[in-house]
């Protein structure tokens, strides 16, 4: 029997759609993959076992999701939209292992909605040798802050693998100088491993992006993760570090301290890495913005202490 990803053709699909009277949902990116090989490359690439809890969002027709099901020891698969919840539901209907949600897999910005995480949380305990996984064709508006937020999260998350915007992909795995190197690059750069590892054409989507996409792996650097003292204040950090990324890292880390540190400060810890004066964030690789960001955190605190 054919699977349901391998009859999602653009016909397929336009002929599903119009016998159910809507259509994609452009706000909502509903770009749907429609090259079945590039389904089987993601899920190959998420290296899936019956070990394994996937968190996949943006259902979409179920496509996907019946591909992950078939290898994951669960999947939980989260649909915003009620059209396509509808369609995913009738397609996954027969596999036990497989949880939809018809909710907004975000809270806000910085963090995954209850619902998501009550569910995650339930599965894990059910099964505490689980290993939890992002594969997914990610919605373009909600890719960034939903890796960020798995990154920044308790959650002892093994592998990511989704597609995204290829703009957003060269931006994680950016290095310092780059035009693309941001606070982006450097929160995941500090404690994962970012490829791209495929670059995705518009041709193979329906409706068609107006941009190339790609797919990214994500993969866990907890030795890199542990020089991080304090991983919310370095997240904080960088973003308002890169926020001025052109001016001098003298002047910037003053004023964003402005209460705590003097430039008398800031010249002392830029001096202990022997960072020149007229330094900029974007000039600095990730290792030393972590050390310098836990000689910084280390001062404020001792300051806010007295």
């Amino acid at each position: 029997m054919t699977s349901p990803a391998e009859r999602q053709t653009r016909s397929y699909l336009m002929e599903l759609f119009e016998r159910r009277g809507f259509s994609p949902r452009h706000f909502l990116g509903q770009n749907f993959l429609i090259d079945v090989n590039l389904v089987d490359y993601v899920v190959e690439k998420a290296d899936l076992t019956p070990e394994d809890l996937v968190l996949e969002v943006g259902s979409g027709t179920g496509g996907m999701t019946t591909f992950l099901s078939e290898e994951a020891g669960h999947v939980i698969s989260v649909e915003i939209d009620p059209n396509m919840f509808e369609l995913a539901s009738e397609v996954t209907a027969t596999r036990d292992n497989v949880t939809l949600l018809n909710t907004d897999a975000l809270r806000n910005k910085n963090n995954f909605s209850k619902t998501v995480t009550d569910v995650i949380d339930a599965k894990l305990a059910e099964n505490p040798g689980y290993r939890l996984k992002l594969v997914a064709n990610l919605p373009y508006s909600i890719a960034t802050p939903l890796i960020s937020n798995m990154v920044a999260s308790d959650y002892d998350w093994k592998r990511m693998v989704v597609t995204i915007q290829l703009e957003l992909g060269l931006r994680m795995e950016a290095g310092p100088g780059s035009s693309n190197y941001g606070a982006l690059s450097v929160w995941l750069q500090s404690q994962c491993n970012v490829k791209v590892i495929k670059k995705v054409s518009p041709k193979v989507f329906w409706p068609r992006p107006k941009v190339f996409s790609a797919i990214v792996r994500l993969e866990p650097a907890p030795t890199k993760a542990k020089k991080i003292k304090n991983r919310p204040f370095f997240q904080d950090f960088v973003r308002r570090l890169f926020h001025q990324r052109r001016k001098l890292m003298r002047s910037v880390l003053a004023g964003m301290y402005r209460k705590e540190l003097n430039k008398n400060d800031v010249d002392l810890m830029m001096g202990q890495l022997e960072l020149d004066p007229k330094t900029r964030a974007e000039e600095l690789p990730v290792e030393v913005l972590v050390q310098l960001c836990n000689r910084v955190y280390a001062a404020v605190m001792a300051t806010r202490s007295l």
